[in-house]
């Protein structure tokens, strides 16, 4: 077993969870051939071009709205897509849950609260909140990064939520697929783990889960 999984520290007083990757399955191949396939171009030439880019990031901090993505898309993609096919695009990321992990979540939503906190632009936000709604069921509140002006591995980040959820940020307990998330999570004084797979989850989720 790799000890690394399993948190240590203080009593844990909240749950917290990503989204994408942890709880829902993430595809972005569908989104760069829904765009390839409204201007004729190759898509495995438009996912080496997409980058997590400055733009990328102000945009899920809420500083560029979508129409100012889309055109950042447009200059660093080499395509000319209206903003209706560049959003339609967009939100095929999202293609199920991890069935695995969302069955976790219900089971333990009874014995200690959830929240969510996603790094997640407006127009994600509206498809999956409602695509996804009842699983969304289980959390307490969601915090969104557009929302809330700040986006994870800052520690600004999670002392916002921390202070938001009204816990102390040592009886938090993260979970989180993308490594520098967690290595912000646990620098911010949260316990955090690394999830590699619904078993990391059920793993630190063991001591609430009720027996079957």
């Amino acid at each position: 077993m790799n000890h690394d999984r399993i948190p240590r520290g203080e009593p844990v007083e909240a749950l917290l969870f990503d989204l994408g990757g942890v709880l829902l399955q993430l595809d972005w191949d569908a989104t760069f051939a829904h765009w390839a396939g409204c201007c004729g171009a190759d898509p495995r030439a438009l996912r080496e071009r997409f980058k997590f880019d400055a733009d990328y990031e102000r945009h899920e901090r809420g500083e560029l709205d979508a129409a100012g993505y889309f055109a950042s898309l447009r200059r660093s993609l080499g395509i000319d897509l209206s903003d209706a096919d560049f959003n339609a695009g967009w939100s095929r990321i999202f293609v199920g849950e991890i069935v695995p992990t969302a069955a976790l979540v219900a089971r333990v939503g009874d014995r200690m609260p959830l929240y969510l906190f996603s790094n997640t632009n407006p127009a994600h936000y509206a498809a999956w909140s409602r695509e996804y709604a009842e699983l969304l069921r289980s959390f307490r509140r969601i915090f969104v990064s557009s929302a809330l002006g700040v986006r994870k591995p800052e520690r600004a980040a999670f002392e916002r939520v921390a202070r938001e959820i009204g816990v102390a940020p040592s009886r938090i307990l993260f979970f989180d697929d993308t490594e520098a998330n967690v290595a912000g999570a646990r620098a911010a004084g949260l316990q955090a783990v690394h999830v590699r797979s619904p078993q990391d989850v059920a793993e630190a989720l063991a001591p609430w889960l009720p027996a079957r």
